[in-house]
């Protein structure tokens, strides 16, 4: 039976020496306040929405509330045939009042939620001091949002958010009305792809990268990679493919490529700059003619700290995957 947790530690006591003693309660409609304050100390039977507890009137109008005003002749309290009083309320959190009623201080429910329901029931029963409680726990405990992504709209906010941002940044550009041909059959399941696993990613790094999404941009589907303000990879998902003589637009889904990128800004999220030893090692030339190429950043080129790693996935290819020049 619901409220047993909340039953003073003497009520087997009570039971055992006298069960067959009768509630002064009667079995009517409605008890008078005469009737409720002849109770005492004994146990009063409640109906609180369907869930049942045990309490006295000394618990019930120990702290000036609306069950004190109930049951100590204010209010005219109602009974079910059965002796229960009823009382229009859910039960769900009944028993943290009876608790909070009975010593001044409750362990509230875990999670925000469960705490406002509390909340809404102690404003009801006006148990100002359970309110304050359920007040204070909301306002110290706020939950967080686990994962916060901005969409950008323009340039120069996402010029803005990269400049300013502490951590590495990965940036992913999808806009599929971008192509002006057809796509091939694989080319949507391949672009869903890239947006679960950049959802992935922002999960798992999120409080060292920051992610960001751009649907204004003029790729089809573009990852691209910051660290300390500058780009320092770029992976392009999307290529040209010629099928029976007809142009077609491919996306593909590089995901070890991009999982390695994103690992190596976490090489730029701390601000002192990795040896060139460190970042050698994470540099890799591709000379597969059409398939990966590195270019330089700016005139002075030779700097290994300024290059931009640009990767376009089978840029041009045949439907017999037999190379196009440029």
């Amino acid at each position: 039976m619901s409220g047993d947790s909340c039953l003073p530690q003497d009520l087997s006591k009570s039971e055992t020496t006298s069960p067959d003693l009768p509630l002064a309660c009667p079995k009517t409609k409605t008890c008078s306040h005469h009737g409720a304050v002849g109770l005492g100390n004994k146990y009063v039977r409640l109906n609180v929405g369907g869930m049942l507890f045990y309490t006295t009137l000394q618990v019930l109008t120990k702290q000036n509330s609306m069950l004190k005003a109930m049951f100590s002749g204010k209010k005219e309290v109602f009974t079910d045939k059965d002796g229960w009083i009823l009382i229009d309320r859910s039960g769900k959190h009944f028993g943290s009042i009876l608790c909070y009623l009975r010593d001044g201080r409750v362990a509230l429910p875990k999670g925000r939620q469960a705490v406002q329901e509390l909340l809404v029931e102690a404003k009801h029963f006006l148990v100002q001091g359970l309110v304050e409680l359920c007040q204070n726990s909301l306002q110290g405990n706020k939950e967080q949002p686990m994962c916060v992504i901005p969409v950008v709209t323009s340039i120069k906010e996402e010029e803005k958010l990269i400049q300013s941002s502490t951590k590495p940044v990965v940036k992913l550009v999808y806009n599929r009305s971008n192509n002006k041909y057809s796509y091939t059959s694989n080319s949507d399941d391949h672009l869903l792809k890239n947006i679960e696993l950049f959802d992935r990613l922002s999960l798992s790094f999120n409080g060292r990268i920051l992610f960001i999404k751009d649907v204004i941009g003029d790729e089809i589907c573009c990852w691209s990679f910051y660290g300390q303000g500058r780009k320092l990879a770029e992976v392009c998902c999307t290529s040209i493919v010629y099928a029976t003589e007809k142009k077609q637009t491919k996306v593909e889904f590089p995901e070890a490529r991009i999982y390695e990128e994103t690992l190596n800004t976490l090489l730029y999220e701390t601000m002192p700059l990795p040896d060139n030893s460190l970042l050698e090692a994470t540099r890799r030339r591709y000379n597969n003619c059409g398939s990966h190429s590195e270019e330089e950043e700016g005139p002075g080129g030779p700097e290994l700290r300024e290059r931009v790693r640009r990767i376009h996935v089978k840029r041009y290819s045949t439907y017999d995957d037999r190379q196009l020049g440029h």
